[in-house]
């Protein structure tokens, strides 16, 4: 997911963003450090399903766009 995503969603913004990826037991972070302070969604794992959380809610940056290039780079991986 680490390279596979920053170049998916890089591709769908036109950007260049760093992506950072805390994980731990089933709840993965992902921050975008250079535009959001702290992590900005998490993925929680289980054994049927995936949820995806904003975390950084109180942001100026579209949190909903990274939501919806999360979701859709998801169930591309899952098909």
């Amino acid at each position: 997911m680490k390279t596979e995503f920053a170049d998916y969603i890089n591709a769908k913004l036109g950007s260049n963003l760093a992506i950072e990826y805390a994980h731990v037991y089933d709840v993965i972070n992902v921050s975008f450090p250079e535009v959001i302070e702290g992590p900005a969604l998490t993925i929680t794992v289980t054994d049927d399903d995936l949820t995806v959380s904003v975390m950084a809610t109180e942001s100026d940056y579209n949190t909903d766009l990274l939501e919806e290039h999360i979701l859709g780079f998801l169930e591309v991986q899952a098909s």
